[in-house]
This record gives C-alpha cells, sequence and structure tokens, in this order.
C-alpha cells in the first residue's frame, strides 16, 4: 500500500499528523507492506525568510490577528503536538521559506530517505530553532539524515528538483487539495488535517479491505 501526504514543513498539524500516523502505523498488522512519499506544499510560497522576526508576530500580521492572540494560537498547538511526544518550541523558531527544505526532501526521496529528511526537517523548525532556509544547515540535516554528501548541492543547484516542487503542487491543485496534511492511501481514500490516531487506523483497514475485495 501506497501513502501519499502532501505537506508544508513549516505546517504544525503536518508534524502532528505524522505522528499520529506512525502510531497508527504501528498497530497495523500489513505495516511491513506500506510505503510512504512525501510530497511538497507550500502554505505561503512569498514568504521571506527573516532571522529577526519571530513566529507570532509573522503569523499575527499574515492572519491580521493581536500578538497575543498568534501566542495563544501557536501554545494552543504546542499543546497538542505534546499529546504524540513532540516538543514545539517556537520561541526558538525562525521565520523562513520552506522551498530549499522542500528541495532538498525531493532529492531524498530520490536516495530513500524521503522519510528520514522530512522527520529531521521538522524537528529542526518546530523543536530546535533551525533556520531551515540556511543551506548549510540543510547540508548538515542531509548528511546526519543518511543522504550523500557529495549530492547535497545539488538539490538547490538543478533545476530538476525545484521542478519537482511545482509538480506536486500542481498535482495537489488538480486534486483539488487546498490544505494539508493532505493523506491518499492507495489512490483509494482521501483525508486532510491531523486526523485522530482512530482514522488513520480505519482507513487504513478500509484500503486493505478494498484491494482485497
Amino acid at each position: 500500500m501506497k501513502i501519499q501526504i502532501w505537506s508544508d514543513i513549516l505546517c504544525p498539524f503536518c508534524y502532528i499528523g505524522k505522528r499520529r500516523l506512525e502510531f497508527a502505523i504501528q498497530q497495523f498488522p500489513l505495516k511491513d507492506s506500506l510505503s510512504i512519499e512525501w510530497k511538497s506544499f507550500q502554505l505561503n510560497p512569498y514568504l521571506k525568510t527573516n532571522t529577526l522576526r519571530t513566529v507570532f508576530e509573522q503569523l499575527a500580521e499574515e492572519k491580521g490577528w493581536t500578538l497575543e492572540y498568534a501566542t495563544q494560537m501557536h501554545q494552543y498547538v504546542t499543546d497538542l503536538a505534546a499529546t504524540v511526544g513532540i516538543t514545539f518550541n517556537f520561541y526558538q523558531a525562525v521565520v523562513a521559506n520552506s522551498f530549499d527544505a522542500h528541495c532538498l526532501l525531493q532529492l531524498a526521496k530520490s536516495e530513500g530517505v524521503g522519510g528520514e529528511v522530512k522527520e529531521a526537517l521538522f524537528n529542526a523548525y518546530f523543536c530546535e530553532g533551525i533556520n531551515i532556509a540556511d543551506r548549510e544547515e540543510l547540508y548538515t540535516l542531509g548528511v546526519e539524515s543518511g543522504m550523500k554528501a557529495a549530492t547535497i548541492q545539488s538539490a538547490f543547484e538543478d533545476p530538476l528538483y525545484s521542478s519537482r516542487i511545482q509538480e506536486d503542487i500542481a498535482e495537489a491543485a488538480k486534486l483539488g487539495i487546498r490544505a494539508v496534511p493532505h493523506f491518499i492511501f492507495d489512490q483509494t481514500y482521501s483525508i486532510s488535517g491531523a486526523q485522530d490516531i482512530r482514522v488513520f487506523e480505519s482507513v487504513l483497514a478500509q484500503t486493505i479491505q478494498s484491494k482485497n475485495a
């Protein structure tokens, strides 16, 4: 069974949804038959990297919220992440465009370590306060996640990987995907959002039933 997941590295619900799916897969009797393909999506492709701004200030301006309300919303998702064992640290998070990080992910997929790099990028942004728009930081993350050091620079210079990002985004538009995370199970079932673990368990079971029908 193949699971395709559209997500953005800057999306907290994408990280939470990833972890909830993983918990569901742990209980799935046919988990060894699963493969996951990470698809690129940018919530804000025009976001400018700014190491001098806080994510609270950025969200407040982007949504037209007060700084206090933006801070409360970040606390809400921080508490939600804690329920699945993730410790968000938005006070250290860097306002960063995710495009180069997606380029790295596209190369990582071709090297068979897409899942490892996706997890590393999420952890870097949400938990470690790493600037995911910094190519030196991305290089380090890639190497530590099992990528070939000699090929990482090509992720940022070869137009192949930026075109793959655009292909993923175009495919999402064709499928009517407007929000992430979005999960498609074996091109049969489609669900959006960081759903409850039980929802993922149910969809996994339904997909297998459909394949065996």
